[in-house]
Order: C-alpha cells, then structure tokens, then sequence
C-alpha cells in the first residue's frame, strides 16, 4: 500500500493550488477566497454534496461510496487559516499580502485533501460515506468548535474524525502518532500584582511589586519541576511582564502574563489550582494582593486507541516504515474539539529539515504531498473497503 500511482500523476496540479493560498493567506474567519476555491474545485471533482458557511465561513464536502454511502460516515478535517506575519522565504509564491503568511503549512493541509477529494470522487473506491471538513480559524480563533456548533457532527452523521499535520524535524514523508494526549490545552494566565509605590530612594517605604514579581516567576517554575509527576508533562512560561513609567519610581502594579500547557486534564486543572495558590503565598508574604485572569484556551487533543492503532497502520503501510510512534508537542490544536465531540486520531506528517511552523521563514514541503494524499485515500479505501 505505497504512495497512489495516480496521486502521484497530479502532484503537481495540488502543488499549484498549494502555492496559490500560500501567495493569497488570509485570517482565523476571513477566509473567503479561500472556501471560494476550496468550494470551487469540490464542484468540479464532482463532490456529491458542497456545503459552505459552516461555522461561518467552513466547506464541507461529502462523497458517496459505490453503495451510495450507506453504512459508516467518516470525517477528514484540514485548516485553511494563516497567521499575522511578515513572510521572508523568498519563494516566487511568497505571500503577496502584507503581514500576513502560511507560517503553519494549512495552504498544505488544505490541498492534500483537496487531493484527496478529487482521487475519491473519481474513483469511488470505497462502501460508505466520506465527509471532508475545510476548517477556517484553527490558529486561535477556534474555528473547529465554531463548526461543530453548526451541527457538523449532526448534519453529516459524523461518527469519527481524522486529522492531519505537518510537522518539521520528522522526516520527509514519514509519519508520526500516539494514542492519548498528542497535542496540549493551551491555557493563558495574567497576574496583576498590587503593591504600595513610591520613590525609588525609599524602598523601605514602599511594597515593591517588582521584588514580588520577581520572586513570584520563581516560585511558579517549581510547580513544573516539584509538583507535578515528572511523566505527566506540563510547561509554564511567563512570557510577558509589564511594570513602571520611569527610572526612580517604584510603581504600584505589575502585570505577568503567560501560558500553561498540559497533555492531561488533570495535570491541567491542578496547574491552575497550583498557579492561585502559589501566587497568593508570595504575594501575601511581601504585603502585596494580586488578581489573576485565568482562560482555558484549546483542550488536550486525545486520540482515540483504536483509531490511532488503525490511522498507524495505514499510514506504516504507505511509507514502509517498522514504526509510526511520536511524543505528543506543547502545541495547540482546535481538533481537539473535534475529538471530544467523536472518537478519531490525529497525526502528524514529517516536513523534513525545514525551519520551525511559525517562522517567517517555513515553508510547506510540496514533495509530501503524495504522501499526505495517499494517506486521506487510504484511510477511507481500508475503512470502508469495497464488499467482495
């Protein structure tokens, strides 16, 4: 079961609708041109149904088996989002819109499965019913649950969903899974801290925030390292720190802000737990008050046992590779969303030794796509196999 001999024919002709989002990104729900091609080209495979304007601007296509695609329903999902940066790779497709580029690989995710549409309409090689998912706002914006909202799950009888990622440092075309937590709930904290200012001379007269600030980043970094089991992984890092208008002022407030990530909902409630009752410690022992905004962003993405064992060995079967096992990644993801509505695995494909996702230098590695696509088809041929 190697790469599809007839995907591998229009490898090119994806590359050419890859390179055209990537020369036309566009943000989280603002993606019009985009659904309008995406919804454009599923027309014209000869998709049985295009739906559009789920979860505000998201396609749906659905394509019948040779049964007329009665018995298991299956859903494919890839993003279509950008992000808000200033593209330096240099391409001859490079981004023609300013401060705004393909820095992830969705323009990728998206024309793989277009690939994928176009093979299986064509084909129909398979009994069932295949519902391919094009996704806008994955990168913040929560575009997945914005679609399940819409009724996705209900409308196209959904009963499992499958992802897709690229993901450089993994091999060209070699793929990467775990059952359980693969990618992590991205939660945001903001602590303000309250403290008596005053001039910088006389300290002794003040409750200077600054020294608590200090002490509370800290303190919080032994929460990680001598709270939680070191083999449950868990990451917090204080990103930003706001303090002060002028040299010889000690100011009254300072601000931290910053993020929690976590492969476990317990390991992720307890880091809140931990977070509240560490600051308030260090805080109340220097004679300071704080406030903490806590917001719990994406939740852990958990691939479903079965399904990953099955989406492992599909994908075992297209690279040859003895092993597809991956550690999961602190990123986030809004697929989460999406397997907690449905069981289903996500996984991630190897982009070779390119610069990191969210660099303004990456680039998506067009020489995957036979993989990625072959990947879709198979996953649909050998679930849903055509009856003897």
């Amino acid at each position: 079961m190697p790469v599809i001999n007839r995907v591998a024919e229009f490898q090119r002709e994806i590359a050419g609708w890859r390179q055209d989002f990537h020369r036309n990104p566009e943000l989280q729900y603002d993606v019009h041109r985009t659904a309008g091609r995406v919804a454009e080209l599923l027309r014209s495979f000869g998709a049985d149904e295009v739906v559009t304007g789920i979860g505000r601007t998201g396609v749906v296509a659905v394509i019948k088996g040779r049964n007329g695609g009665a018995g298991r329903v299956m859903g494919l999902r890839a993003d279509m989002d950008a992000l808000p940066i200033t593209e330096r790779t240099g391409k001859d497709y490079a981004s023609a819109v300013a401060g705004k580029m393909h820095a992830c690989g969705h323009d990728g995710h998206t024309a793989m499965l277009l690939g994928a549409a176009k093979y299986l309409s064509e084909t129909r090689n398979f009994e069932g019913t295949a519902v391919l998912i094009f996704q806008p706002a994955e990168e913040g914006g929560a575009g997945g649950r914005a679609m399940l909202q819409d009724g996705l799950v209900e409308r196209f009888g959904i009963e499992e969903f499958y992802g897709l990622h690229n993901m450089p440092g993994i091999p060209a075309g070699q793929f990467g899974i775990k059952p359980g937590g693969i990618m992590a709930a991205t939660d945001e904290f903001q602590i303000t801290i309250e403290g008596e200012g005053g001039h910088a001379a006389m300290p002794h007269n003040t409750v200077d925030p600054v020294i608590v600030a200090a002490q509370l980043i800290l303190a919080l970094q032994t929460i990680v390292s001598r709270n939680v089991d070191p083999m449950r992984e868990a990451l917090l890092s204080v990103t930003m720190i706001e303090a002060g208008t002028a040299f010889n002022v000690i100011p009254r407030t300072v601000k931290l802000t910053g993020t929690v990530r976590t492969l476990d909902e317990g390991v992720r409630k307890f880091m809140e737990e931990r977070i509240r009752a560490v600051t308030a410690g260090i805080t109340g022992t220097f004679g300071a008050t704080a406030s903490i905004h806590y917001r719990n962003g994406y939740p852990v993405t958990v691939n479903s046992p079965g399904p990953t064992e099955f989406a492992a060995g599909v994908a075992r079967g297209i690279t040859g590779a003895s092993s597809v096992e991956a550690d999961g990644t602190m990123g986030g993801e809004d697929f989460a969303y999406m397997l907690q509505a449905r069981p289903g695995a996500y996984i991630f494909l190897g982009n070779g030794d390119s610069t990191e996702l969210h660099s303004d230098t990456y680039d998506f590695n067009d020489d995957i796509i036979p993989v990625g696509v072959s990947y879709w088809v198979k996953l649909v041929e050998t679930a849903m196999p055509v009856s003897s």
